[in-house]
């Protein structure tokens, strides 16, 4: 008679959405007129080669100009444990070129986002990248990747 040899895991029922809030605990709760957007990035070959740009906004209505908030990234650490997280100081009175419209044309609904400093953060796969926005806003984000042609300068 041939042996037959079984492993069997037994996972609790809700156990995967235990983990997502173990994994905000770390973090604190958002302060009152804020909310806490968070998402993670893939596992990359090397992370150094890699970084994630916020795209922190709101829609809003705006006309044909070039528009935009102006705002601020601030990277703090979560006291304890070390984690970078990130909160957004914004204005959300828009800020646009002025130049005319063509007759007619209707304001849109769109995202307009918040230009400033700290927007581009360092890649890391392997924590949650947590960002608080005033309510109202939202976060986008974008992965920038390294060219693999690396250039060399000449001396002069």
């Amino acid at each position: 008679m041939k042996k037959i040899t079984a492993l069997i895991l037994l996972i609790p029922l809700g156990a995967a959405a235990g983990d997502a809030r173990d994994n905000m605990k770390p973090y604190p709760a958002p302060e009152a007129g804020f909310n806490r957007m968070v998402f993670n990035v893939p596992p990359a070959e090397n992370d150094a080669d890699r970084k994630i740009e916020i795209m922190a906004g709101k829609t809003m209505a705006a006309d044909c100009n070039q528009t935009w908030l102006g705002g601020r990234l601030e990277r703090k650490v979560a006291q304890g444990w070390g984690y970078p997280y990130f909160v957004l100081e914004a204005s959300d009175i828009a800020a646009s070129t002025r130049m005319a419209c063509p007759p007619g044309e209707e304001k849109t609904e769109r995202f307009v986002a918040v230009r400033g400093e700290g927007f581009l953060l360092r890649y890391n796969s392997k924590l949650p990248v947590v960002v608080y926005v005033p309510n109202g806003f939202e976060v986008r984000y974008r992965i920038w990747r390294a060219d693999e042609s690396i250039g060399k300068a000449n001396s002069r």
